[in-house]
């Protein structure tokens, strides 16, 4: 792309026309509505090498450009959303409106606002000449749902490839109060479980006869409640709630048989998902002979820390001190994301984007001006990377 075309091209679309187009693909898990086979034209025409990887009804892209010897470093994100209900927003959820300065549709902030700053970034990124390393895009249709043949399918493609990734940033919405105030260098893992309690039922004026599950239930979740984590670290805290608790029985005069329970953990980097099973499982040892555990969806945790040599942490704390004058803080706290299954021993993974106080709300929305820093603070941190001299603007 002749320096000439890109600036033409910066000014005339830039992210917030990016966004709107993105909007506009009714791209609710897993259908990526189009907006994949859109981010293939327009990568294509960047100069990037693309790849469609598509399974069990989820579309994942890959795509990549070669500017020289250097760092290896990926870009992260989801065209998917959460469905919308139509008639509780206050215009049409898959339209792009902007309405006082916002521009309102659902994935705005989650997370197509991530993938129109970085694609207005890249724009201004070949402005500059960039002379060193390699630029992956990894964009997928499923992060919203299961994430079964999502990112983890785009890691795994990765590795037969044999690429190697530095760093990758994850485009989700880590701010809190304002743009670039909070980075994320890790999450919690999360773990879900469904007890079931098996008792006796009886008449509930001879309780001596019966096995009450509904009080097994109960001081389970007491129990639950009171475990403790020693192994969590400052800013990476292990939490168990309890979701659900029911008990099957529309007579006052029977004791109930049996209990259902549900709980979800979200626990520190300092363990793994077998080390939480064995922790609850032990404390729930003395009903053994009453209830059964089964696990669900386990999403181990990750944690980058900052390193010597090539630091994307440092690297991204620059970028958003140059645009906003203020360094942001490093947090693991949030739910799961696919930064989970690109960080690996040789693989930095941090996060970073814009607000995230209205996502999955009705009215999802990202202002303009944030849009602006987002995109500015991608333009620094890549031009950081694949630039030899310092950073530049276009």
């Amino acid at each position: 792309m002749s320096l000439t075309a890109c600036a033409q091209q910066q000014y005339n679309h830039d992210a917030v026309h990016y966004l709107q187009r993105l909007i506009r693909f009714k791209s609710v898990t897993p259908d990526h509505g189009g907006a994949i086979t859109w981010l293939v034209e327009q990568l294509t025409q960047r100069g990037f090498t693309t790849e469609v990887i598509c399974s069990h009804g989820v579309t994942n892209l890959v795509a990549y450009i070669d500017f020289g010897v250097g760092p290896t470093f990926a870009f992260s994100g989801h065209v998917d959303v959460v469905p919308a209900i139509e008639h509780r927003w206050c215009c049409a959820p898959f339209a792009g409106d902007i309405i006082n300065g916002e521009i309102i549709g659902r994935g705005a902030a989650d997370m197509k606002g991530g993938i129109a700053a970085m694609l207005a970034a890249t724009d201004r990124l070949l402005c500059d000449e960039p002379n060193q390393g390699r630029f992956y895009w990894l964009i997928t249709s499923d992060e919203e749902g299961e994430a079964e043949y999502g990112s983890a399918l785009i890691a795994k493609y990765l590795q037969e490839q044999g690429v190697r990734v530095n760093a990758c940033l994850v485009g989700e919405p880590t701010s809190q109060h304002k743009v670039g105030d909070t980075i994320k260098n890790g999450r919690r893992g999360a773990l879900s479980a469904r007890v079931r309690v098996s008792g006796r039922s009886g008449h509930v004026a001879y309780p001596e006869n019966s096995i009450n599950a509904a009080h097994i239930g109960a001081n389970i979740a007491l129990v639950l409640q009171a475990i403790k984590w020693p192994e969590d670290i400052l800013g990476s805290k292990t939490c168990l709630q309890v979701t659900a608790i029911d008990v099957p029985n529309s007579l006052d005069n029977l004791v109930p048989a049996r209990c259902h329970l549900a709980f979800n953990v979200r626990y520190s980097h300092a363990y793994h998902s077998d080390d939480i099973i064995n922790t609850v499982e032990g404390a729930l040892s003395s009903w053994r002979e009453y209830i059964d555990i089964s696990w669900e969806r386990p999403c181990e945790p990750y944690y980058t820390s900052p390193t010597s040599g090539f630091d994307a942490i440092a690297l991204l704390e620059q970028a958003i001190y140059e645009v906003t004058q203020s360094y942001p803080s490093l947090s693991t706290s949030g739910g799961t994301s696919d930064g989970r299954f690109f960080a690996n021993e040789y693989t930095q993974v941090v996060e970073c984007g814009v607000r995230n106080h209205t996502i999955h709300q009705d009215n999802e929305r990202v202002a303009i001006a944030d849009l602006t820093v987002i995109t500015d603070i991608y333009e620094y941190m890549l031009k950081s990377v694949f630039n030899r001299d310092e950073a530049s603007q276009c």
